[in-house]
């Protein structure tokens, strides 16, 4: 066993007993409701269980602060046209670590929790979520790939369950 396999032994056993009774799911890759939501890599935020979803309903995409990045651009291309998407849910949430301070502030804490000099990347803070949201909103609406999407932006809060409407 190398020190890989004794970092992730936890979730490997976890597996070894998951596949025990593993039984392929009877669907294929699409989104079964047309759905794709892009939410916070929060580990608080169950995406399926918040929207009464089930396996296979919806293409999950995490990412820290639930920001369209290029990257997640790229993805919703792939989903509209390939796997049954024709609506796009963004859902930020309160007391998200990327909505409550500054990209210095984001860079100072990763250096002070031993991290290297990370003020090459951007981390795409905000102070202001619903306006972040609405810019995000507006950036997936004016991508030519993706100009027959219905998208949705709200904000889930963590405390009550409940989703809030920004546009």
């Amino acid at each position: 066993m190398t020190a890989v396999d004794d970092v992730f032994a936890d979730v490997l056993a976890a597996n070894v007993r998951h596949a025990e009774t593993f039984r392929r799911p009877p669907m294929e890759g699409m989104a079964a409701r047309g759905l794709a939501l892009l939410t916070c890599m929060d580990s608080r935020i169950d995406p399926l269980g918040m929207l009464g979803l089930q396996r296979g309903d919806a293409k999950i995409l995490r990412n820290a602060g639930a920001r369209v990045t290029d990257d997640v651009l790229r993805t919703l291309v792939l989903a509209r046209y390939l796997l049954n998407v024709d609506r796009v849910m963004i859902v930020a949430h309160t007391r998200c670590r990327m909505a409550s301070g500054s990209e210095t502030a984001v860079h100072e804490a990763i250096a002070s929790a031993g991290g290297p000099d990370t003020r090459s990347l951007s981390f795409l803070t905000t102070t202001d979520q619903a306006a972040a949201v609405s810019a995000d909103l507006q950036r997936i609406r004016s991508w030519p790939y993706l100009t027959d999407v219905a998208v949705g932006g709200f904000i889930y809060d963590l405390d009550s369950g409940l989703l809030s409407r920004v546009c």
